[in-house]
């Protein structure tokens, strides 16, 4: 396994169970706001991560990202939560509704990595921590030696939270079916050239997957992770 530790993996399912059942009840209760109480009837208005929980995209598809982490043969831990069920009719102003309710998911996640980013920022200005010498997923800073044994956890896991959440969100900005960012271009896009977009709605998880695995989506991620260190730092 390496140099990995366990208490990390653990740390990071935790934060991203916690931040896919926010993602999925933004969702739900935005779109109560507009006049579709679906989500609320199917008990989507929740932080307990069992209602939100998809079989394959939040229990296996991170299990195997964390095996594949723990035996070095790469690093693709991420998944997804059951999709919230809306009702359309329901909504009134739907055009405005559609996108809300769509960004509602991915606001919610950089909600969590603001919160993350300013907590680090003010252990960083008290003193308590300083920047890891090796920056990484699981710990950007390093506690000061008399901080260390109750600061240590909660360092690591504010440094979870901030990259996963940053992650989370840019991902579901990506404007390719089903991701929320599909649903706010096509919202913003001329009645011509959404019926249009609609037609690679059947190939978006292909698209996705292209993403994923060619490392066009590492290009998007890397400088915006860059940049909240770097922020981070001075």
């Amino acid at each position: 396994m390496g140099n990995i530790n366990i208490g990390d993996l653990a740390i990071w399912f935790v934060v991203f169970l916690f931040s896919l059942s926010l993602h999925e009840a933004a969702h739900a209760w935005t779109s109560e706001r507009f006049g579709d109480d679906t989500g609320r009837h199917m008990g989507r208005i929740t932080l307990n991560p069992l209602p939100h929980i998809h079989p394959l995209g939040t229990i296996v598809f991170p299990l195997i990202g964390m095996l594949s982490l723990m035996t070095g043969s790469g690093f693709a831990m991420f998944g997804w939560a059951k999709p919230v069920m809306t009702n359309p009719l329901l909504w009134r102003d739907k055009t405005k509704a559609n996108i809300m309710v769509s960004a509602a998911g991915p606001l919610s996640n950089f909600v969590l990595a603001t919160i993350a980013f300013v907590a680090l920022k003010s252990m960083l200005s008290a003193g308590l921590v300083v920047p890891s010498m090796y920056p990484s997923y699981f710990s950007l800073v390093t506690p000061v030696a008399a901080n260390a044994t109750i600061l240590e956890p909660l360092s690591r896991l504010l440094s979870i939270l901030l990259l996963l959440n940053i992650t989370l969100g840019v991902f579901n900005l990506i404007p390719i079916p089903p991701l929320d960012g599909s649903h706010v271009l096509e919202s913003l896009l001329p009645y011509e050239m959404a019926k249009a977009y609609e037609q690679i709605e059947p190939y978006g998880f292909i698209l996705l997957i292209g993403l994923m695995f060619t490392g066009i989506f590492g290009m998007i991620l890397n400088p915006i992770w860059n940049y909240a260190v770097y922020l981070l730092y001075t």
